[in-house]
């Protein structure tokens, strides 16, 4: 049994062509469709509209919706990915800001650790010269240990 010699590398070829196509299809169906629901300029008739053109006929329906309304395609897919990502980093500024106590509350902890007699002046000292500095470390604890004490 020679199933290769039934099947020839350029019908592979073409078929594999088809099939990349027919992929190709459905991704511009489905991304058309989504746009469709994306878009804030329409209205509920307009989108009900389109996405009856786009299903009923589907061929016709998108290449007359790429023709008509193509250009704004890509500008509406960059003001959202605009918008996910202005959420994103607020959400990361509001996350990040929320977890890390203020100066003042560090110095306060450093006072008390050295009224309690956990740390010696010197080390109060250089923790406080640490807090005042700027930056501090990203889970926001000073390290207060002597150095040969690590």
């Amino acid at each position: 049994m020679f199933l290769a010699y039934d099947y020839p590398l350029l019908s592979v070829f073409w078929t594999m062509l088809w099939f990349f196509l027919w992929i190709m299809w459905f991704f511009l169906l489905f991304k058309i469709v989504v746009d469709i629901f994306r878009d804030d300029s329409l209205s509920g008739w307009g989108k009900t509209g389109w996405l009856v053109f786009v299903v009923v006929l589907p061929f016709l329906g998108v290449f007359v919706y790429l023709i008509a309304r193509g250009k704004d395609m890509g500008r509406r897919d960059i003001e959202h990915a605009r918008a996910q990502r202005r959420m994103f980093d607020s959400y990361v500024r509001e996350t990040a800001a929320g977890d890390r106590p203020s100066s003042t509350d560090e110095l306060a902890r450093l006072a008390e650790l050295r009224n309690r007699g956990d740390i010696t002046q010197e080390e109060f000292q250089r923790a406080k010269a640490l807090v005042l500095s700027g930056p501090r470390p990203a889970n926001g604890a000073i390290s207060v240990m002597a150095p040969n004490a690590r």
